[in-house]
């Protein structure tokens, strides 16, 4: 049983298989998805550049880019009940593309995100705020969709792509509760143990991205004192 099969067993094998073989006629669309990440990925990149030039300081540690694979696609689909063919994964799904900017402070993720959206080709189509207010695991970052064009050789095609800005110790406790929630056999007890222990750290780490962005704006206030 191929990877897919195995996330949705009770799935009909020819709806299965006429889900693969759209997925793979259509590579032609999950390389527009391709071509929108890289240029998000680029307008990060020259007001990355353009900060450092003008204020010595760079907002942005790493950048980090995602396609959805098929399963990952096809598991979503089924989840939210949604036709099984490409037209649907495009109007619906907003996460097929995915850019993550990890950032060293938290004004940097604001800054970052109100000079992407200025922009005159990029439209807002969703903003989910998790840093002012936290999932109740104690997750943090900025979730933004939105779209952009991307220029085809007879065609103007508008892709979607998710945007998540987070600092570098919201990123680290991201990536350890996800190793955690998948997991598997961990006992109940050990599991609602961690999740505790993991809120705890989620709000240490808040703590800790306020507690140095002051150090860095005393830094900067005394320097040009």
């Amino acid at each position: 049983m191929n990877p897919i099969e195995n996330l949705i067993p009770n799935m009909p094998q020819e709806t299965i298989e006429a889900f693969k073989e759209n997925l793979d006629f259509s590579k032609r669309l999950m390389t527009y998805y391709s071509c929108a990440l890289l240029e998000i990925e680029t307008k990060f990149n020259v007001l990355n550049r353009q900060f450092s030039l003008e204020q010595e300081h760079n907002p942005i540690d790493t950048i980090k880019t995602r396609l959805k694979s098929p399963e990952s696609i096809l598991e979503k689909m089924k989840r939210k009940n949604l036709p099984l063919n490409i037209e649907s994964v495009e109007a619906n799904l907003n996460d097929v593309a995915g850019v993550r900017v990890i950032c060293p402070f938290i004004k940097d993720i604001y800054l970052l995100a109100d000079c992407l959206l200025e922009q005159d080709d990029v439209w807002l189509l969703e903003r989910k705020d998790y840093i002012k207010h936290p999932k109740p695991n104690g997750y943090r970052s900025l979730h933004l969709i939105v779209e952009t064009p991307i220029f085809l050789k007879d065609e103007k095609r508008m892709m979607k792509v998710e945007v998540q800005l987070r600092t570098i110790a919201m990123d680290f406790w991201a990536n350890l509760e996800h190793r955690m929630r998948y997991k598997k056999n961990l006992s109940p007890e050990l599991t609602q143990m961690l999740a505790k222990d993991l809120k705890d750290c989620a709000e240490s780490s808040a703590a800790l991205d306020i507690k140095m962005e002051q150090i860095k704006d005393l830094i900067e206030e005394n320097a040009q004192s």
